[in-house]
């Protein structure tokens, strides 16, 4: 039985959660009209999928707990999924971060983290989450569109001039 709940002090040891690697298998393409935000998914040719891990982000707990609040998804002891969340001064808490131990996927573990942040983020008295998703990670895109989230706004300029040009961001918002 998968345990959800608020990290502390004690948990320190959960925030070393490893990145793993996901597949990135199409594109969410985004506009808006006069309709609102419209979306739809572009699958890539089979030899452009590729792979992508993100780097290791050497979380503080101290550091998280004076910004926000972490969640962690726990198999007995060990921590199988984290959710990090931080302050803002919109009326939704930011999503920094989500992940799920790889042997975990597909179990459910992200989205019920995220109702246990949305729940504790509106204690705090926010309306809902916000976070970002690349608009190439169309696994993320997904995940956050079938949870409930709604395009809120697109920034196609974040990656000008570096590596990843042509990328953009898409913002999800999700009141639950």
């Amino acid at each position: 039985m998968i345990e959800i709940r608020l990290l502390t002090e004690q948990d320190e040891q959960a925030l070393a959660l490893p990145n793993e690697a996901f597949s990135l298998f199409g594109r969410l393409q985004v506009r808006y009209d006069e309709m609102g935000w419209q979306a739809k998914e572009e699958r890539f040719a089979p030899e452009d999928v590729s792979q992508q891990i993100f780097p290791e982000e050497h979380y503080v707990m101290a550091d998280v707990l004076k910004q926000g609040f972490a969640v962690g998804a726990f198999d007995g002891e060990t921590c199988v999924g984290l959710g990090i969340f931080t302050d803002d001064w919109l009326k939704y808490m930011y999503l920094a971060d989500l992940k799920v131990a790889g042997a975990y996927r597909g179990q459910g573990i992200a989205e019920q983290l995220l109702h246990f942040a949305l729940k504790a983020a509106q204690e705090k008295g926010y309306a809902g989450l916000w976070t970002i998703g690349q608009d190439n990670n169309l696994g993320a895109c997904r995940f956050y569109l079938k949870t409930g989230f709604v395009i809120g706004g697109l920034n196609t300029r974040s990656y000008t001039h570096t590596q990843q040009e042509g990328k953009a961001d898409v913002y999800f918002y999700w009141e639950g």
